[in-house]
């Protein structure tokens, strides 16, 4: 089979920007062999961060500010592709887009996921065909339609003599579980879910902290001076979604502002300074991988990526929660902490374009498997 390469562009809940990844793909589909050739982040200017991000917390928009929004996204999706691919040597392009909104399933309602793009405007200006619109067919299917990436940390990673857990530390902490090569959870299929928020609650608290000046506390600095509020944590781990069992997916909608405003009011009456609070939200962050880890099967190692990765007080937390495995960055196996969701929707554009089902009942809920994404062609 023949190289191909493919251009893989994501924005995730954090919404600071636009990673993108250029990959070669060969070989057997579901054990690809996979080389990336560059890689870039193209960060969203700042008024656009904030539109997105007021309306991921469910602010009115006109249509007309809406469509602009879109087109505006578009185009920084078009300068991240450019940035990293500027000889246009990529075939073909897999992108995301912006979610503003999610609903996952509920008993009595289908799910249904907003991801701010306009596919055929961002082809024209790549003079590509772009994949795009990747979490409609899962739900149509009845599934999550999130997380999508599980499968492909599965053929990208392969298996190893344990279950392997992969987790992404974005806006949203979402965990990936692969089974062993070998022994008796070998026939088991691959495992996925969000777990909690990992970022959105952080960044917004050094937003309101800082005056507007920080969007996010670089290296876990501020966290890391402070003093974790244990009680706090543990009774927040009883709340509803983090009791819940997978399938399971979560967004801004749930751990946004209005949240971030309730658990700041607890943390006041209990007494924390700004720093106690940053401190116990990433011991919060933490504590809901670790719960879900427990409830097994139980990973001998943690693979970490994503921006969370960076932040020293949630990787300290998950060090000391995450007890039996070990804790150790993505980027030891090849794939930097900006690059595995780049890469994933990429490897996803390329399933499309080979017919490949993309989604994971195992994951999603959904009745099947099927092929993910839709293609615009200049």
């Amino acid at each position: 089979m023949a190289i191909m390469r493919v251009l893989g562009l994501m924005s995730g809940t954090s919404a600071d920007g636009v990673d993108a990844v250029l990959a070669e793909f060969w070989g057997s589909p579901r054990a690809p062999r996979w080389r990336i050739e560059q890689s870039a982040f193209h960060p969203y200017p700042a008024e656009l961060r904030q539109h997105l991000i007021a309306v991921g917390q469910g602010d009115a928009r006109n249509s007309a500010q809406l469509l602009e929004l879109a087109e505006a996204i578009s185009e920084a999706q078009a300068a991240a592709a450019n940035a990293c691919d500027p000889e246009g040597r990529a075939e073909l392009v897999g992108c995301h887009g912006q979610t503003i909104w999610h609903r996952p399933p509920a008993s009595n309602k289908r799910g249904a996921s907003w991801q701010l793009l306009q596919g055929p405007l961002l082809a024209q200006l790549l003079h590509r065909p772009v994949v795009f619109d990747f979490r409609a067919q899962d739900l149509a299917l009845g599934g999550q339609g999130a997380p999508l990436v599980p499968p492909c940390d599965e053929a990208l990673l392969g298996r190893t003599g344990g279950w392997r857990a992969l987790l992404n530390l974005g806006g949203i902490a979402n965990l990936t579980l692969i089974p062993p090569a070998s022994g008796p959870g070998s026939r088991e299929p691959v495992r996925g879910w969000d777990c909690g928020p990992a970022n959105t609650l952080l960044d917004l608290a050094v937003h309101q902290f800082s005056g507007g000046t920080q969007t996010h506390d670089a290296d876990g600095n501020w966290a890391l001076a402070g003093r974790v509020h244990e009680p706090l944590v543990q009774r927040w781990l009883q709340e509803p979604y983090l009791q819940q069992p997978p399938p399971k997916s979560t967004g801004r909608e749930l751990f946004g502002r209005p949240d971030l405003q309730r658990r700041l009011k607890e943390m006041e009456r209990a007494g924390a300074e700004p720093t106690d609070a940053l401190a116990t939200l990433a011991a919060f962050s933490a504590a809901a991988v670790a719960q879900d880890l427990a409830r097994g099967p139980r990973p001998i190692e943690l693979l970490v990526a994503g921006g969370g990765a960076r932040n020293g007080a949630l990787t300290r937390e998950l060090r000391w929660r995450c007890t039996g495995m070990a804790v150790r960055p993505l980027e030891a196996l090849g794939i930097a902490d900006s690059q595995r969701e780049a890469l994933a929707f990429a490897l996803l554009a390329w399933w499309h374009w080979r017919g490949v089902p993309g989604s994971a009942p195992s994951v999603t809920g959904a009745e099947r498997a099927t092929v993910l994404g839709v293609c615009a062609r200049p």
